[in-house]
Formats: C-alpha cells, sequence, structure tokens
C-alpha cells in the first residue's frame, strides 16, 4: 500500500493556486494560528445624576420679581384735615378751631343760635346716599369719605362753621354719633367733626399707621411679599374673620393679606364680610 507523503498545507494551498491571508499563511508556516484579541467592547456612558428639584415658589401673574423684590405703593394724596379757607371759616358764627381734637358738638342744632351764612350754605340731601337711618346700623362702626373733599362740621347742620376739611375719597373714619342725616365722626389723625351721611359711603377701606407694612401673599409672616405699603397708603378691606389677626386687602393692583396692627379702619377682633 502506497502511503501519501505529508504536504505541509500551506505549500498544498500555493500550489493549488489559493492565496492565504498574512495570519493564515504564518499559520500554514509555523502550524500555529494566530488569532488577533478581541477587544472588550466599552460600556456605555452612565447618564449624569440628575440634579436635585428645588421646590419654586408660585409667583401670580404681574408680579414675577415680588418675592425678591416687592413693589412700594406709596401714599397719594392728604390723610390729614387742613384748614378751611377765610370764606368756609366765614360761614359760621364760631371762628375755625386750631386743634386737631375736638370735643363733642351739643346733639341739637336748635340750642346754638343759627347765624346767616356769608357764603351759600351747602344743600342738605333728601336722602342720604348712605341710605342708612339713626339706630339701624351700630353705633361705633367704620365708614368711608366718599368724595375728594368733605367738610367736617362743629355741629350737625350746614350752617355750622366748617372745622376741617378733607381731600382724599375713601379715607377711613369712623362713626360715633347720629342725630338725623348727619353724622359725627372720627378721623385716624383723631379729629372729630359733623358730616352729612351722603358724605360717607358703607365701603370697609383702611389705612397704613405707624412704619411700612408688608403685604403677603398668604396670612403669615413666612409667605411672600406681595408690596411693600407705605404710611397713610389707603386701601380696600376685602375681608377679616373674627378675631383674625389677618385681613384680605386690596391696595391698588395689588391683592394680599395685612396685619390688623399696620392698619387703621376695623375694631379689634371685628369680622368684615365681602
Amino acid at each position: 500500500m502506497r502511503f501519501l507523503q505529508a504536504v505541509p498545507i500551506g505549500r498544498l494551498l500555493l500550489s493549488l493556486g489559493l492565496s492565504l491571508s498574512p495570519a493564515a499563511s504564518a499559520w500554514a508556516q509555523s502550524g500555529t494560528l494566530q488569532v488577533p484579541a478581541q477587544k472588550t467592547p466599552e460600556a456605555p456612558p452612565k447618564p449624569p445624576a440628575a440634579a436635585p428639584r428645588q421646590p419654586v415658589q408660585q409667583v401670580a401673574p404681574g408680579h414675577a420679581q415680588a418675592a425678591k423684590h416687592p413693589p412700594v405703593v406709596q401714599a397719594h394724596g392728604p390723610t390729614h384735615g387742613q384748614k378751611p379757607t377765610a370764606a368756609q371759616a366765614k360761614a359760621g358764627a364760631k371762628p375755625a378751631s386750631t386743634t386737631a381734637t375736638k370735643t363733642d358738638a351739643p346733639a341739637a342744632p336748635a340750642a346754638v343760635p343759627v347765624p346767616v351764612p356769608a357764603t351759600p350754605a351747602e344743600p342738605t340731601p333728601a336722602k342720604p346716599v348712605e341710605a342708612e337711618k339713626p339706630g339701624k346700623l351700630p353705633v361705633p362702626r367704620f365708614a368711608a369719605l366718599r368724595f375728594d373733599e368733605v367738610n367736617l362740621r362743629v355741629g350737625p347742620g350746614p350752617r355750622y362753621p366748617i372745622d376741617w376739611v378733607y381731600k382724599r375719597r375713601d379715607l377711613p373714619v369712623e362713626i360715633e354719633r347720629e342725630f338725623d342725616i348727619w353724622r359725627l365722626i372720627r378721623a385716624p389723625d383723631g379729629a372729630r367733626g359733623w358730616v352729612g351721611a351722603a358724605s360717607l359711603t358703607g365701603r370697609r377701606t383702611f389705612i397704613v399707621t405707624g412704619g411700612e407694612a408688608t403685604m403677603r401673599r398668604e396670612a403669615n409672616d413666612a409667605s411672600a411679599a406681595v408690596a411693600i405699603l407705605e404710611p397713610g397708603v389707603i386701601g380696600r378691606i376685602r375681608s377679616c374673620a373674627a378675631a383674625a389677626e389677618w385681613c384680605r386687602v386690596q391696595a391698588g393692583d395689588y391683592r394680599g393679606y395685612l396685619k390688623r396692627s399696620q392698619f387703621w379702619g376695623t375694631k379689634p377682633g371685628e369680622a368684615v364680610t365681602p
């Protein structure tokens, strides 16, 4: 039996006209095939950890910067009484007073002589705009000036001399007494005088007293500031719960909560409804 002579595989393939790759040719010569090492695929990079989310404080539209820099609301009108002009002072027999706080005038005008006024007397309204009658509403109570100019007289009648002139509509006042269609009021500066019921409105307003007052979005000291109200600012009281420390108020375009201790216009613990 004839045996085939062992021929290296490389030579056999070359003899057959087949080409080899460099790696296969090296294996054919040495009898060992060297396989290049395979690279281990790199793991995909981990996404960066999400940044911790901080709570975002909601700010009302139009006041995006209120939390950091609340706007300052300034008083835009006189809040103290002014002395009447010479013509107004001559309208009655009694000269104008020089003190801010007055004592109560007589309840009935018949007890005082009626002089002839030097200027035309103010017309007595046939029907008060306030639409109230003595004894129907509690006394004392708060109201507000209806007009930009209201005369405070020393007695309940148009022929009594004018003691003070207030030129600030919506100024809160406290009604202390009633006589017919006349009301004895006390102003925030302490002055007292009689005005016609038509000069008052039942709208509840406030005036900032003392230092600056911070209006807040909620009824607590930690809430965001809506606006800073300077002394003398007058606004609207929206509501006050009975015995509550805070009241819901409005000053211009700003709405929020204000402490009772920062303004004048309610009795202690009084409930004010819209």
